[in-house]
């Protein structure tokens, strides 16, 4: 909830300067004065500016400046006061059940010459009177952004206030069709972009935590690259991005790939893009998915750039290996490859067992291969939905048509990296022309892609 509220906080300095301006000097910011906490009296002058919005009344000038002043006010609103905004929304102006009733019983026993129009009053009757609402939103400065945090702070809230599920499902479509890939820009960001635009590189980044400006410097470096998606009506904002590695050979190790001391590259004696960071930059777009169609057009505009590039893979973490490893039962540990071991580590500084290989070798030499085989049978044997890989990052690739390459022994030693995924790290191998065949058997019966030298690691196991 805090950091929704962050979101919140930065659209309030930005927007409502630019939604005065959207007036055009009109006084009508004056006419719906709410209390922070929107009590009861206010909420019900906020249903009848809500019902002025929707009536349109006076046309499509003053409907703009009324949905101008209707999203300025909720940005002015407290936290308690914002729940209230949207409960109303919600609970105001969904759909009409006994229209819906009425609208299918025409549609069900009209004329046949009469079906296209009933099928129309139908769909009308579906659609709840709020996507009207928020539509008139896509018009104003920035609007859509406005509509992005505010699907942000919904699902910040959705545990607590399960009752905004369906505001959360209407603007999720709107977004999902706003937000088509058709509609999307590729842009490379690189140190000589926008000072606003790197500082929000530094904060949106997900993965790995940019420490300062020399590291974001080094990320942008002359064997480094950084592409994102943007939106026409959000230029200034990130919708997802990827780092880039320049490199020779299967990168193993992100701590190495990151150090700021190693001096950059030569281009163009680069055989492997290393794709070390895919970060989501907006909350309010979750769920509605860009990263697949990224890595693509990445890799096609890099093979353009850079003919001589011949492997395009990822360092990708494994984020639920830990949490599996920790919520698996003892009895079943011990009858997976490399449990016993695992089970038999010391317990109370696991991290610094893992990250201090000199405190004895032998452990950690059993260790390594512990982890090992606990991580490619999570990687392949654990299941969601008795189909698909368990470890979210390994479903993305997988379905986005990879092939698992490698394990990598402490590739992450940051705390990040060991409370994660105990330092392992995976190396997902984009061939190209097996992309959209491995895609699709994966996504049709789960058949994950396995390197030879893991496939035969993973029989050995069984």
């Amino acid at each position: 909830m805090q950091q929704s509220n962050s979101i919140l906080d930065k659209t309030i300095r930005h927007l409502v300067p630019l939604w005065r301006d959207a007036q055009g000097g009109r006084r009508i910011l004056d006419k719906l004065s709410l209390n922070p906490e929107l009590e009861a009296d206010d909420a019900r002058t906020l249903l009848k500016w809500m019902d002025a919005c929707l009536a349109e009344t006076g046309g499509e000038v003053a409907a703009r400046a009324r949905a101008a002043t209707l999203g300025r006010s909720f940005l002015a609103l407290n936290n308690a006061g914002r729940i209230r905004f949207l409960t109303l929304l919600t609970e105001h102006y969904a759909v009409d059940n006994a229209e819906v009733d009425k609208a299918i019983a025409h549609w069900s026993h009209c004329a046949p010459e009469q079906r296209v129009q009933a099928g129309q009053a139908l769909r009308d009757a579906l659609e709840p009177p709020r996507m009207k609402l928020l539509t008139q939103f896509n018009e104003l400065p920035e609007g859509i952004k406005f509509l992005v945090d505010m699907r942000a702070e919904l699902l910040s809230l959705r545990h607590e206030h399960p009752n905004l599920a369906p505001l959360e499902a209407d603007l999720k479509r709107l977004l999902k069709a706003w937000f088509d890939i058709g509609l999307l820009q590729l842009e490379q960001i690189s140190w000589e972009s926008s000072a606003e635009l790197l500082e929000k590189l530094i904060a949106y980044e997900a993965v790995h935590a940019i420490q300062s400006w020399s590291d974001l410097k080094n990320r942008l470096g002359s064997d480094r690259r950084c592409f994102a998606f943007f939106h026409p009506n959000m230029p200034k904002e990130p919708l997802i991005f990827v780092e880039v590695a320049l490199v020779n050979g299967l990168a193993g190790s992100v701590q190495q790939l990151l150090d700021e001391a190693t001096p950059p590259l030569d281009i163009n004696a680069a055989d492997t893009a290393i794709f070390y960071s895919i970060s989501n930059a907006q909350q309010g777009l979750a769920g509605i998915s860009f990263g697949n169609f990224l890595i693509k057009r990445v890799v096609k505009q890099l093979k353009q750039e850079l003919p001589q590039l011949q492997h395009f893979s990822t360092l990708s973490p494994i984020p639920g290996f830990c949490r599996w490893l920790a919520n698996t039962n003892e009895m079943q540990l011990r009858a997976l490859p490399g449990g016993e071991i695992w089970l038999q580590r010391p317990r109370p500084t696991d991290q610094e067992t893992l990250a201090h290989p000199e405190a004895s070798q032998g452990l950690q030499q059993g260790l390594q291969q512990a982890l090992e085989r606990l991580a490619l049978h999570y990687l392949c044997q654990q299941k969601r939905n008795d189909i698909y890989a368990r470890d979210p990052v390994a479903h993305f690739h997988l379905s986005n048509g990879a092939q698992i390459a490698r394990l990598n022994w402490m590739a992450d030693s940051s705390g990040k990296g060991l409370h994660q995924s105990a330092g392992m790290m995976v190396n997902y191998l984009y061939e190209l022309p097996k992309i959209e065949s491995r895609s699709q058997q994966y996504s049709a019966t789960g058949d994950i892609a396995l390197a030879a030298g893991l496939k035969k690691q993973l029989k050995r196991s069984r």
